[in-house]
């Protein structure tokens, strides 16, 4: 357990600019939440002629991958701002920096490919519920690691109710994505625009 402990602080270590915490959410927190993205409306998720498996939701924007630009989507939710806040309070930012939201669900088995997010975004925030994910990472363009072969990847163990942080070179520099999900998981991400870094403090336990 040590040993495993010490190779995900290393792999976090290797990823300047993401930060990591697990219990940002209460147990009840998580409960509420879950009830308001589980009234929501998703839908498959379609990149250019595929489809995939989760499904999900965007607020202040959609990325629309046939056309290659930022379309508009309705306003975030009442429902969703105290989360917003929170997110906010956590980085020591104003709630309205982060300008687009996306849920998305995650059914036993979805997996998300390796990408980056869209150009017309900065720093990415994630908060995970119910399910665990496994988030892998690797060089963009394809480089080694610091002693490792080649195209190297680097994998972390995502809990539920955490939050991470994607900022500068671990935003920039790598790809990332999701091993197929083994149980049902939501996520909500949260973006600001493209230029407008998070100007917050950094938190205990950056890799900034």
């Amino acid at each position: 357990m040590q040993q495993q402990q010490q190779l995900f602080e290393d792999q976090q270590a290797a990823l300047h600019g993401w930060v990591y915490e697990t219990g940002f959410l209460s147990a009840e927190e998580e409960a509420v939440l879950l009830d308001i993205v589980r009234a929501l409306p998703l839908y498959e998720m379609r990149y250019k002629n595929f489809v995939a498996r989760r499904r999900g939701m965007s607020f202040g924007g959609h990325y629309d991958f046939d056309a290659n630009r930022l379309q508009p989507s309705p306003p975030l939710p009442a429902s969703l701002a105290p989360l917003r806040a929170k997110v906010a309070a956590w980085l020591n930012v104003r709630p309205e920096a982060f300008t687009h939201v996306l849920v998305a669900e995650y059914r036993p088995g979805s997996p998300l490919g390796w990408h980056r997010d869209v150009p017309d975004f900065e720093d990415v925030v994630g908060v995970s519920l119910l399910g665990e994910a496994i988030l892998e990472f690797r060089r963009y363009p394809p480089r080694p690691l610091r002693g490792g072969p080649m195209g190297g990847r680097l994998q972390l163990r995502i809990a539920p109710r955490s939050i991470y942080l994607m900022r500068g070179p671990a935003r920039w520099q790598w790809q990332h994505s999701v091993k197929p999900t083994q149980a049902l998981r939501y996520s909500i991400t949260l973006r600001t625009p493209r230029g407008k870094p998070l100007a917050g403090e950094t938190l205990k336990g950056s890799s900034s």
